[in-house]
């Protein structure tokens, strides 16, 4: 990996949050049906390049590009200040090949790095000063369950719904097969304040897979924001996106569902992150989730050792399917 990889820098890069993923298509319009089906609302148009909101505070969460090759384009992080932008172009390993501070060509404008992974080459992006957006109702009510012994709803009080996409909240998280797990995790955990959640081992002890959260101290944060495993060929495995609740996930579900596509996995529940999951193949077939109720921690809460098993990938829901593992 070369010299200078593993140094410890004197100052870690500081995360905030994830903000936004970026994908290429050779079949752009198909890709657009796909984003407005799966809940995203198209926001701009610059170029080639189609950026879609939720209705969060992100001026973007996803944005697809017009493409002779289709491919993932990387995740974006924000950074505390402009600082953690000039101290990523200037102190990260020669292998990452990072710009230098640019200006930001998308909605909500600010400035930004790009580096590569120094293991595998994906591109990703940090990003600061970009302008939030005002949040957006997503036209679904707060819920009161009735249960079998306490009744929150009152008389003559109806739930009702329509079919429609699931709306879109947020970007929660993103996920990478790595071809040496062990490089890129001491890269990322020695240059940035990624802490891990969750480590996942094999047969022999040695850990393959790694659910990384940011280390905000007592802020609290999603059980994971970035992933990896290690596997034979670098690509993508998701991207996972928030939405309302239970109910508008599975009124998605059988959005798309109706629609043609094609369900990856889901609906079911994680264990690690507790989230509630549902998995699509978009027209590409890359992956995009829907989640819900996922898991909030601090840096009280310790990082947990699992060994690897399907079992650990689920409490409930259809079994896991072999595209899902690849």
């Amino acid at each position: 990996m070369g010299s200078g990889l593993l140094t410890n820098p004197a100052k870690k890069i500081n995360l905030v949050r994830i903000a936004h993923v970026y994908y290429k298509h050779k079949d752009i319009e198909k890709a657009k049906q796909f984003m407005e089906d799966f809940g995203f609302v198209e926001t701009a148009q610059t170029g080639k390049k189609t950026f879609y909101r939720g209705y969060g505070t992100e001026p973007f969460v996803l944005a697809v590009e017009a493409s002779p090759k289709t491919e993932f384009g990387g995740a974006a992080f924000v950074v505390e200040s402009e600082k953690d932008l000039e101290l990523a172009s200037k102190s990260l390993p020669t292998e990452c090949k990072a710009t230098e501070v640019y200006d930001l060509d998308t909605p909500g404008g600010g400035r930004a790095v790009t580096f590569y992974d120094p293991v595998d080459g994906f591109p990703f992006h940090l990003v600061h000063g970009q302008t939030p957006v005002e949040p957006r109702d997503p036209g679904f009510p707060t819920l009161k369950i009735n249960y079998p012994t306490e009744k929150n709803r009152g008389p003559n009080e109806f739930q009702r719904f329509k079919k429609r996409p699931a709306p879109v909240h947020k970007l929660g998280h993103f996920g990478m097969c790595v071809t040496d797990f062990a490089k890129c995790y001491d890269f990322y955990s020695t240059y940035f304040n990624f802490h891990p959640s969750e480590l996942v081992h094999n047969d022999e002890g040695v850990n393959k897979t790694v659910f990384f959260r940011l280390n905000r101290g007592d802020e609290l944060v999603d059980h994971h924001c970035f992933f990896f495993f290690e596997g034979p060929k670098m690509h993508v495995h998701h991207s996972s996106f928030e939405t309302h609740d239970f109910d508008a996930q599975v009124l998605g579900h059988d959005w798309l569902r109706h629609k043609g596509y094609e369900n990856c996995w889901g609906v079911g529940r994680h264990v690690m992150g507790s989230q509630i999951f549902d998995y699509w193949f978009d027209p590409a077939r890359f992956i995009l989730e829907h989640y819900v109720d996922g898991d909030l921690l601090d840096m009280r809460e310790p990082t947990h050792h699992t060994k690897a098993a399907p079992d650990n990938l689920h409490v409930w829901g259809p079994e896991v399917p072999a595209t899902f593992l690849q």
